[in-house]
């Protein structure tokens, strides 16, 4: 499902239109259950128009395995909680199994979806207990290790290190970095080497993952500069897929159209807003419902939501 994006400033707003459309592939030699290249991902909910599901499934000696990569797949559904209930998300997510999977495959595949969606409802006490304790470093290792146990409560250990290894090493990385800041015993010069140290012992792919946003965020200036210098969408899609991959290249560029077009319509409706704004005929009801017909004839009900802060920019 879709994801969702300066002169040129690269806001977090490209950074995270950049990592939601980026697709990474997964470094292991593994079979890979792909879906057929005619499949058409019709939009499951608005705010996934213009994506296709993050995440793949993976198939080890032809039989289906639990992997990271189901985990951004499950995710990327349940990203429409709240657009939609979440009894069809998962029969959406099932749909999706069965497309992709045999059978047999299909059926292991969605035991693990139930397995997946109450290891996430019980990971909301969770969360709620780590919020209560605040931020201290004792209540982030409390947190980890409390979502350690749940999971362990719905997941054999090989289900855990396939979907959440890399997760784990992120966060224990993570925590040892904040150590080393807090530790009033060393210098800045110990707190540099110790961290250098964490550097190098970062597992490919957590150090892949920590990069990505800086990578992306100096591709996307790079496309700025290039636009500006006349580069064409050819241009900047050969770019993005030799730093990336030309299936990310080409989700980034459909969210370049989808934000153009947004761009356009914001631009055509502040005219004519202006314009009744600026009208000292009309009587000021008058004026009102004029605007909220021009507001609802232009934009759903989520975009509307978007208004107040084009509005208020003036553009």
């Amino acid at each position: 499902m879709p994801t969702i994006k300066q002169g040129l400033a690269v806001g977090g707003a490209v950074l995270a239109t950049a990592l939601a459309v980026l697709q990474r592939q997964s470094p292991e030699q593994q079979d890979v259950a792909k879906p057929a290249a005619h499949m058409d991902y019709f939009p499951f909910v608005r705010s996934l128009e213009g994506t296709v599901p993050d995440g793949k499934i993976e198939l080890v000696a032809g039989e289906f395995a639990a992997s990271a990569g189901l985990v951004l797949l499950f995710d990327y559904y349940l990203s429409a909680i709240g657009e939609k209930p979440l009894e069809a998300i998962r029969a959406e997510i099932e749909r999706e199994l069965e497309r992709q999977l045999k059978p047999d495959a299909a059926t292991a595949a969605k035991n693990l979806l139930v397995r997946y969606l109450a290891y996430k409802h019980d990971l909301v006490e969770v969360e709620k207990n780590a919020q209560a304790a605040g931020p201290s470093l004792q209540a982030i290792r409390n947190r980890l290790a409390l979502m350690q146990d749940t999971r362990r409560r719905h997941f054999s250990e090989r289900e855990i290190q396939a979907m959440f290894a890399d997760n784990d090493a992120a966060d224990m990385d993570a925590i040892a970095r904040l150590e080393i800041s807090q530790d009033p015993s060393l210098d800045e010069a110990q707190k540099r080497a110790r961290l250098a140290e964490l550097d190098a012992a970062l597992p490919a792919s957590v150090r892949e993952a920590r990069e990505e946003p800086v990578k992306i965020l100096r591709v996307e200036e790079s496309v700025q500069k290039m636009r500006a210098q006349g580069a064409s969408d050819d241009d900047i899609y050969r770019m993005r897929a030799a730093a990336f991959s030309a299936e990310a290249a080409a989700r980034m560029a459909q969210v370049d159209r989808e934000d153009n077009e947004w761009r356009a319509r914001i631009d055509a409706y502040l005219v004519e807003r202006n314009q009744l704004l600026a009208d000292g005929t009309l009587p000021e009801d008058k004026r009102q419902s004029l605007l909220i017909q021009l507001q609802q004839g232009r934009f759903t009900a989520d975009e509307l939501k978007r208004l107040p802060a084009y509005e208020t920019a003036g553009r």
